[in-house]
């Protein structure tokens, strides 16, 4: 599978941006450029499963692959959720999954480098490459707005 890279310089410490980028409310804030109404359902934690849904309640079922606070976390995406079922073993996701979502933070520049890395899938390639950098754009505001 390719991959996407992007990156951004947030002014604000890395603590700051993890919590703001991986916490409600400001999760859903943020990720409202893919979708308004996303949202969460589990932990951040290493080796736990994570639901992320769009309003209509359809989204992904992932588990947190590796998890170092306010460093790294991997997320495992594993399948899809759809009318309440997760799919994990469909032919259709078995031709992508398991596929994955890397969040890296290092100092930089009195601020955070925040990189996101993650496995390109299923046509979705291109509207990555659209709604990554805005997103990335309204978490640096999130972030530094409460500076």
């Amino acid at each position: 599978m390719p991959a996407q890279h992007f990156d951004i310089l947030i002014q604000a410490p890395r603590e700051q941006v993890w919590t703001t980028m991986l916490q409600s409310p400001t999760y859903e804030q943020w990720t409202s450029v893919f979708c308004e109404g996303s949202r969460f359902e589990g932990s951040w934690d290493a080796g736990q499963t994570i639901r992320f849904f769009g309003p209509d309640g359809n989204g992904m079922v992932s588990e947190i692959a590796e998890y170092r606070l306010a460093e790294f976390v991997s997320i495992r995406h594993l399948g899809f959720i759809a009318n309440g079922q997760d799919d994990t073993t469909s032919d259709a996701v078995r031709a992508w999954a398991p596929c994955f979502e890397n969040y890296s933070f290092s100092d930089e520049s009195g601020g955070t480098r925040l990189r996101v890395a993650l496995d390109a899938f299923g046509g979705y390639e291109d509207m990555m490459a659209r709604l990554w950098p805005p997103a990335l754009d309204k978490l640096k505001r999130l972030c530094e707005d409460k500076n």
